[in-house]
């Protein structure tokens, strides 16, 4: 059932607080409250009192309430706040001021709008993200050419969705000095064409190489109107918080300045950029704003992606049998990390797509785990390591998550984009440990929900649905997408909101709706536990509340255009 949202006397409460901001105490009704506690999933009121949940269960029971504001869902479905478990804050932002190629079914739709952006846009350069060949009629990555072509002189730097790949222009190769002597840095690709001249994409390491004119920055805007915009959206989104992943560690300050401000409508758990590491170990965690940005744990990089064949796997791509991907980063450069990573009380997660690459980290994780005993460890036995992605798997390495507690953060959301491609990519054999969620979670593995965004678009009923589902946002499954890797939703749901909870280390606080936890919740216009199957992508998020604050409620859209 469809609602619109908020009792008129909450209407009227939120114009007398200045911001919008909600009191936090509060009574919320009216619709199927689903707890996320297994012994008593579902209740019928909750009450909140100083931002924390002072009662939850049924109507009858509910204690002395006089004056307390009422929040009546009119039949939308209350939840514990979701989390995005992976997602870059700043790329979420940038999203909203830059060339968004999201969607561009072909060369030829992607490159007129660039040419529309361009003329928009006559000054300096372009810079853009989003496209994805898989599903071109062209069945090609874009060129220089094609760059060229759409917006003649111009600098242009257009990322693929993931991130890991990206087509730039002829000036931008010229000024990068990349030829067809150029050689790719280890961890690289230049694609040439063949008359050996470099096509104008670069994967992975080989991006290093670019360079920019005087003055370029990836958003138009300052880093802080980026990341008003990215919480915005979020907010919007249903999003209670997210795990800020590669958080630059030079924009921490600038997050806690916002989080203190109040200009941080949902948490931020951050896992900053590698070249933090060393000042982050010296310092330890750290937490502002009564823990609305926390950052505690460092981010990196074992191998490329999937979709340009830079998942490091340990036989050949089956499409391509000249190459077994790219391996980012090496064992001696990994371990003293994790080693001083131990030893200061910072959580460690690591980016691993390929069997390979997921291997590999899991084999450092133990070497690292063994030299640095517990009794060495200001966290003891209870690091809470993660394994960003673990898309591809060999069965046999499950074992690494079980024995070594490795937490699995996995964005559902890739596999019914991928599955369009991966089957081509890996063969069919490969497809037993691909996206394996199911088979992780009967093992006892926390498995952490996320999205990727920008890679991908960033919404909870998207994720939810891709998690229960495991079906394109048309339907489409394909043969033998190992249809069994689905989960149930009551596993859904703790995928996004106990777990994201648990991996950042705060589980007693976050992640249920339980008596003493802090008031974050998400409420969607349609049951997610209840909808059928096809109607979950369709769920809006109606009302977004964090410590008790409404941050988000529906007909009051404060993302930006």
């Amino acid at each position: 059932m469809r609602a619109t949202i908020l009792s008129a006397a909450l209407s009227a409460l939120l114009l007398a607080v200045p911001g919008g901001a909600l009191a936090q105490d509060m009574l919320i009704r009216g619709g199927p409250v689903y707890t996320g506690v297994e012994a008593a999933p579902e209740a019928e009121v909750v009450l909140v009192r100083d931002g924390r949940i002072a009662f939850v269960g049924a109507a009858a029971d509910l204690p002395d309430h006089a004056g307390v504001p009422v929040v009546d869902l009119q039949g939308a479905a209350l939840f514990p706040g979701f989390t995005d478990g992976h997602a870059h804050l700043d790329g979420i932002g940038a999203r909203e001021m830059t060339l968004n190629l999201e969607g561009a079914a072909s060369v030829a739709e992607a490159m007129a709008r660039l040419e529309a952006w361009a003329v928009a846009h006559p000054e300096g350069p372009i810079i853009g993200r989003g496209w994805i060949e898989t599903h071109w009629p062209e069945g090609r990555f874009l060129t220089a050419a094609d760059l060229d072509a759409a917006a003649p002189g111009r600098f242009v730097m257009l990322r693929r969705a993931d991130g890991h790949a990206a087509v730039v222009s002829t000036p931008v190769l010229a000024l990068s000095g990349i030829d067809a002597g150029t050689v790719a840095p280890e961890g690289g690709e230049i694609l040439k064409g063949p008359d050996g001249q470099p096509t104008g994409l670069l994967v992975d390491a080989a991006m290093g190489l670019l360079r920019a004119p005087e003055g370029y920055r990836d958003s138009p805007a300052a880093p802080r109107e980026v990341y008003r915009a990215g919480f915005a959206v979020y907010a919007r989104y249903g999003w209670t918080g997210l795990h800020f992943m590669s958080a630059p560690w030079g924009d921490v300050p600038l997050l806690e300045e916002m989080a203190e401000a109040g200009e941080a409508p949902i948490r931020v758990y951050n896992s900053v950029t590698p070249d933090g590491a060393a000042a982050l170990f010296a310092s330890g965690p750290r937490s502002v704003a009564d823990g609305r940005v926390i950052t505690r744990a460092v981010k990196m990089y074992a191998d490329g992606a999937l979709g340009s064949r830079g998942a490091a796997l340990f036989a050949p791509y089956a499409d391509r049998p000249d190459t077994t991907g790219l391996m980012q980063m090496t064992r001696e450069e990994a371990v003293p990390v994790y080693e001083a990573a131990l030893r200061s009380g910072i959580q460690v997660a690591t980016h691993a797509i390929g069997d390979r690459g997921n291997a590999s980290v899991a084999e450092w994780y133990a070497e690292a785990l063994e030299a640095v005993p517990a009794s060495e460890r200001p966290n003891g036995a209870d690091v809470r390591w993660r394994i960003e992605h673990a898309q591809i798997l060999r069965p046999s390495d499950y074992r690494w998550f079980v024995d070594l507690s490795i937490i699995a953060s996995m964005q559902p959301s890739h596999a019914i984009g991928d599955l369009h491609f991966a089957p081509a990519r890996l063969g069919d054999a490969r497809l037993d440990g691909a996206y394996a969620w199911h088979s992780l979670v009967d093992l006892g593995v926390v498995v952490v929900g996320g999205s990727d965004a920008p890679v991908e678009r960033g919404d909870p009923a998207i994720e939810f649905y891709a998690a229960v589902a495991r079906r394109d946002l048309s339907g489409f499954q394909g043969p033998d997408w190992r249809p069994d890797e689905a989960v149930d939703r009551m596993t859904a749901l703790h995928m996004f909101t106990l777990w994201p909870a648990y991996a950042s280390f705060r589980e007693d606080e976050l992640g249920t709706i339980e008596v003493g936890k802090r008031a974050d919740f998400t409420a969607f216009d349609l049951n997610l536990m209840t909808a059928p199957e096809a109607e979950l992508p369709n769920a809006k998020a109606v009302l977004t509340i964090v410590d008790g604050e409404v941050v988000y409620r529906a007909g009051e859209d404060t993302s930006r255009p």
